[in-house]
């Protein structure tokens, strides 16, 4: 993820540093990217002086909450945290706890796609999201993840499933009454590998979901208006079904920013930079 922001901060001609760890990882940074790595951590940086008024964090999952709590302690007053913010709900609590008048937002970039731009816009004209659904099923077959930590392979829906499920939410509204449930394992996933859920949001809208990693599948969504199916699926396209009707028809959208950058990041970025982000995930 790191080398995706530098490419757009690389494009916004924006002046920056950045700061890695390892000289191993760093040195191969900045073969890639052409971009001078701060070695040492977070914690040296900040020793020398090095303290931001905005940074983006672009680290390990498990290491997001831990580097978010030493930029917050050292002053940082904006943050944009990689998502999905922490391991867990009470380190997300303590970043809150943390961040006194700061503000931090967690970079769930979908909400930032072209295709869930053109959706809000739909959803504006039609009068609102009446119904939603959303499928968490993880892809290819949830093959085990053995690039991450078995940290994060233990909570991978939290570290991956809760894109689509914040993108669903962002549209539809926040649940405030609801159920769910879980059943199967897998050897690296022993809590569940099947869920699903239903209950309503605080616009009214009601919403049910579904997921089986041990099933074919993918990711996907479906929002409801009066006149339009809305389909997500994948994300970063649109297609609608209108009423009175079978045929799904594609959107068109205007979408070459997330072609040339990784999708959502581009616009996720420059309203962070800008101070003007009124769809951001904040704490």
């Amino acid at each position: 993820m790191a080398r995706d922001y530098v490419s757009v901060l690389d494009s916004l001609n924006v002046d920056y540093e950045v700061v890695g760890r390892g000289k191993d990882s760093s040195t191969a940074f900045e073969v890639a990217t052409g971009r001078t790595v701060l070695t040492g951590g977070i914690t040296r940086a900040i020793g020398n002086g090095i303290v931001p008024d905005r940074a983006i964090v672009a680290v390990g999952v498990e290491e997001l909450a831990e580097v978010a709590y030493e930029l917050l302690d050292a002053g940082v007053t904006r943050l944009l945290l990689e998502k999905p913010g922490g391991l867990c709900s009470e380190e997300l609590v303590k970043i809150r706890g943390r961040a006194s008048s700061a503000e931090v937002i967690v970079a769930y970039n979908r909400r930032h796609y072209m295709s869930t731009s053109t959706a809000r816009q739909i959803i504006s004209d039609d009068g609102g999201v009446r119904s939603f659904f959303f499928e968490v099923t993880e892809w290819p077959n949830a093959t085990e993840p053995e690039q991450v930590k078995s940290s994060v392979r233990q909570r991978w829906f939290l570290a991956q499933s809760s894109h689509v499920v914040d993108l669903a939410f962002h549209l539809g509204g926040h649940p405030i009454n609801w159920a769910s449930w879980n059943g199967g394992s897998l050897p690296w996933h022993p809590e569940s590998s099947r869920f699903a859920g239903a209950g309503i949001t605080n616009t009214g809208a009601t919403f049910g979901f579904h997921g089986d990693w041990e099933a074919p599948g993918r990711w996907g969504l479906e929002v409801m208006t009066r006149s339009r199916r809305i389909i997500f699926r994948p994300l970063e396209t649109l297609q609608v079904m209108s009423i009175g009707s079978l045929e799904v028809v594609p959107v068109p959208i205007d979408d070459q920013i997330d072609r040339d950058f990784k999708p959502g990041l581009y616009e996720q970025t420059r309203s962070f930079l800008l101070e003007e982000d009124g769809v951001a995930c904040t704490l």
